[in-house]
């Protein structure tokens, strides 16, 4: 199956990363190599740095940045500041991550990412390690639950959980489409009627598979700290959770003075560390929409290294 992903707010990225010719950029998300094939056209001198940990997308970057000044990194972009010393390189002047699952692997069958095809429960973008099948498979009522509802804001999460175990106490939940069948049984009519009642709780199990959240955490601090002074990170996200963790990091690098509001002199030294570009998050057009429905939910934040 050929690797095929639309790039998200793709010029949009491109204005905001305010590209230099001798810069170095990193895309911490490479997956088709959209967006890094793009930066890297805009580069001379400069170099690109692209992450991925799905081996799947390590190898079609590597295919698709050939002949650009630019180098992919089998690697989660959580661990950049490491696999970045190791290259020599120990700042640079924008970094993209473009969170979430992208369109090839929801559309691959085999990776289990989606509730319309039938394919092994996997959801791993590693290829390593736990699959949602040991999750669901093996966690408690509790566990599963908490999952669900804190991953995926899923109303109806301490049922779901119920009817899983009590399922896999009969046969095991190895299949997307089993699974599915068991979420859609759990829910009303009602909501079954609102979209695919499925959606939330994959969302849910894929991020505790991937451990989305602490990259996300971890990522975006090591991206920031990486950035040269006027440097700056753009992040898209797909969902209210990622968002609202961005926007809270972004608005804790652009913060000062944290002294108590009666005291009229600063004491406790603290200075802004960024700049906010973007108050608002950038959403796409809505002939983008229209052209690659699965934008529909994106948002760009930005915000610049004083």
């Amino acid at each position: 199956m050929e690797f095929v992903h639309k790039s998200v707010l793709l010029n949009e990225v491109l204005e905001n990363l305010d590209i230099k010719e001798n810069g170095i950029y990193v895309d911490g998300t490479a997956g088709g190599a959209g967006h890094s094939k793009e930066i890297a056209k805009r580069l001379s001198n400069g170099k690109l740095y692209a992450f991925d940990r799905d081996p799947d997308a390590v190898a079609v970057a590597t295919e698709r940045l050939k002949g650009l000044p630019a180098t992919v990194v089998h690697s989660n972009y959580a661990d950049m500041t490491a696999r970045l010393g190791e290259l020599g390189v120990d700042g640079v002047d924008g970094v993209l991550l473009d969170l979430g699952v992208s369109s090839w692997q929801l559309d691959n069958g085999d990776r289990g990412f989606s509730y319309h095809m039938d394919a092994p429960l996997d959801m791993r973008m590693s290829r390593s390690g736990m699959t949602a099948a040991d999750i669901v498979n093996t966690y408690s009522v509790q566990a599963i639950t908490d999952i669900l509802r804190d991953y995926g804001e899923e109303k109806f999460a301490y049922r779901i959980a119920c009817n899983i175990v009590e399922a896999r106490e009969k046969a095991p939940i190895e299949t997307t489409l089993q699974l599915s069948d068991i979420i859609s049984r759990s829910v009303p009519a009602a909501v079954r009627r609102d979209g695919h009642p499925a959606r939330k709780s994959f969302q849910a199990l894929r991020i505790a598979v991937n451990e989305e959240f602490e990259a996300e955490r971890q990522g975006i601090e090591a991206a920031f700290e990486l950035l040269n002074k006027g440097g700056r990170l753009c992040v898209i996200t797909f969902h209210s959770l990622e968002d609202r963790l961005v926007k809270q990091m972004f608005q804790e690098f652009a913060k000062g003075c944290i002294c108590p509001p009666d005291i009229p002199v600063c004491v406790c030294g603290k200075k802004p560390r960024g700049k906010l570009v973007t108050r608002k998050p950038i959403i796409p057009s809505d002939s983008e929409v229209k052209d690659n429905p699965r934008s529909r939910s994106a948002k760009l934040r930005v915000i610049e290294k004083l």
